[in-house]
């Protein structure tokens, strides 16, 4: 049994996605790395368990690293959060100390986060009991969806591996389930990290040609980003990443419920 920490890598983009071996070659040599992703495309999957009638079983393939090292790695016809439960119950022969989602295609910021397969795949790993990173950085649109190798992922490289390297030697703090972390485009690593919340705005904001009838099967989903300045939150991830172009990190928990006081609630619910 080893005693170096066990290492979950995972993410929505596929399992041939550049981001997902930049996050590998981020994360050689701080533990025993476990890899699994989705076997194509799943953006927006979220936490979803999808029940379709397709082969789920888990295929054996390799990931290469930039050194021609390579690293075992499994892939399934699975969502995110999927493919972290077959992880943690089909493939893992002891606990899994850190479960990082990502790195992916485009931030995840605003209240749109909960649609993220890669945010989606963290919680999922948090619900087994795993502390997780959920890893983004910044590119065009065009990429969001293919395997681009035009994207360096280096930076989001570095600020992956810093922010394992802290849960790895001192766990989150209190209260905390998962971080995740957004990586600005231009972003260095002396770049500036800063602290925040989910923003209440949406930041993806759907266009409504995507909904236009007849409906075109070949057609993928049309988004704009909507900042809107005058009711940005000062602590927000967006104000930080697309305001303060920052990285931002964000500690999240699954408790969804709001942070009032329950009899509060139980007395104006009574009350009217």
């Amino acid at each position: 049994m080893s005693d170096r920490p066990l290492i979950l890598i995972t993410n929505d983009d596929g399992i041939n996605s550049p981001g997902l071996r930049a996050a590998a070659e981020a994360l050689t040599g701080l533990g025993e790395l476990l890899i699994i992703a989705p076997s194509i495309q799943q953006t927006g999957a979220s936490r979803s368990y999808p029940n379709l009638a397709v082969d789920k079983s888990i295929q054996s393939t390799q990931i290469v690293l930039a050194n021609g090292q390579q690293l075992p790695a499994y892939h399934a016809n699975v969502s995110p959060a999927q493919a972290v439960a077959m992880a943690v119950l089909n493939l893992a022969n002891r606990r899994i100390d850190l479960c990082v989602s990502g790195i992916n295609y485009g931030e995840n910021v605003g209240s749109g986060v909960t649609i993220s397969g890669t945010v989606g795949a963290a919680i999922e790993a948090v619900c087994y009991g795993i502390p997780a990173l959920a890893a983004s950085f910044e590119t065009p649109h065009e990429y969001h969806l293919n395997h681009s190798d035009a994207v360096d992922f280096a930076v989001a490289a570095h600020f992956t591996r810093l922010f394992a390297a802290k849960v790895l030697s001192h766990g989150l703090p209190p209260r905390v389930d998962l971080l995740k972390i957004d990586i600005p485009a231009e972003a260095t690593p002396q770049t500036p990290w800063q602290v925040g919340r989910v923003s209440r705005q949406r930041y993806y904001e759907s266009l409504p040609n995507h909904f236009a009838k007849p409906v075109n099967p070949n057609q993928t989903f049309s988004y704009q980003i909507t900042v809107r300045a005058d009711s940005l939150e000062t602590d927000s991830d967006v104000k930080i990443f697309s305001v303060d172009r920052q990285v931002a990190v964000v500690p999240m928990t699954i408790d969804l419920t709001a942070p009032v006081q329950l009899p509060d609630v139980a007395q104006f619910l009574a009350d009217n």
